[in-house]
């Protein structure tokens, strides 16, 4: 399989601003706490993920081998929020609410993208072009900005005339969403808001038309996130299909590449916005 994908990661990384990698490497570290019991949690579990940086995956074939392309959203408009508050010298909590917190902003509630994040999903059509073998699963996060980012990268594989079936499904899944609470910006809209703005997508997984899983006041602890993502893997590993998309969000694909897989150490760093990094992933379990 070509190596494009990990190439344009390490050059958008390279393009990327030393404040934009500096920003990026706060975030990490204020996101890792909490990882070691993750780890700790995942271990005991009866499905053992291992993810593989392309160039090192088995060369075997197997039932128990997926390759899945894992996209962080594109720039949304909290980002750009948070982009100008520190630009403004503003200092936050994360997890608590107030007037200098841009992600508690009321205005932001599932927070879309932005030009730029449009264009930063639309430069990666031409990654998915590129791919030895098209996904035929695209899983969304029901965040709008994160639906927005699947849709636009993956357009080839949308139907394109009335009555049309799409090349792959395309299905959005409460266990991919970003650490969610307190941030206005990670709640999501109602299920019947969003299908009729994405009606591509398959939401029959989603259990409420509400956001029931959001909380006002307290933000998830990284084990529930952890917890989440493992819920996502044994769903995934059900699935029928060998290839594979997800369309989720920073603080959850950390965690998928350092509590919940036993990953490459290539794999492990924080995601950029609109960066797609591919894995083959191998599921292996006790019974």
């Amino acid at each position: 399989m070509s190596h494009t994908t990990s190439s344009a990661a390490s050059l958008k990384r390279k393009t990327s601003s030393s404040a934009s990698l500096n920003h990026a490497l706060q975030e990490e570290a204020e996101h890792m706490e909490g990882m070691e019991d993750v780890v700790i949690s995942m271990r005991r579990k009866p499905l053992q993920i291992r993810a593989y940086s392309l160039e090192n995956a088995p060369q075997h074939s197997s039932n128990s081998l997926k390759t899945v392309h894992f996209v962080r959203h594109g720039q949304g408009f909290h980002n750009l929020m948070a982009d100008i508050a520190r630009a403004q010298g503003r200092k936050w909590v994360s997890n608590i609410k107030s007037p200098d917190n841009p992600y508690t902003a009321p205005e932001i509630v599932d927070a879309p993208l932005t030009e730029k994040g449009r264009q930063q999903a639309l430069l990666l059509q031409k990654q998915v072009a590129a791919l030895q073998h098209a996904p035929e699963l695209v899983v969304l996060s029901p965040n709008c900005r994160a639906l927005q980012t699947g849709l636009l990268a993956f357009e080839s594989l949308l139907p394109h005339l009335p009555g049309e079936l799409g090349k792959a499904r395309f299905v959005a899944h409460e266990m991919v969403r970003e650490e969610f609470g307190v941030h206005c910006c990670d709640q999501r809209r109602s299920v019947s808001q969003q299908s009729r703005e994405f009606p591509y997508v398959d939401f029959s997984l989603l259990e409420s038309d509400e956001d029931r899983l959001f909380r006002e006041d307290s933000r998830e602890t990284k084990l529930e996130v952890g917890e989440r993502v493992y819920r996502f893997m044994e769903w995934l590993s059900e699935q029928s299909e060998r290839h594979v998309a997800v369309s989720s969000h920073s603080a959850w694909l950390l965690t998928v590449f350092n509590g919940v897989c036993q990953s490459d150490d290539k794999l492990k760093d924080w995601f950029l916005t609109g960066e797609m990094r591919s894995v083959v992933l191998e599921f292996l379990s006790e019974n």
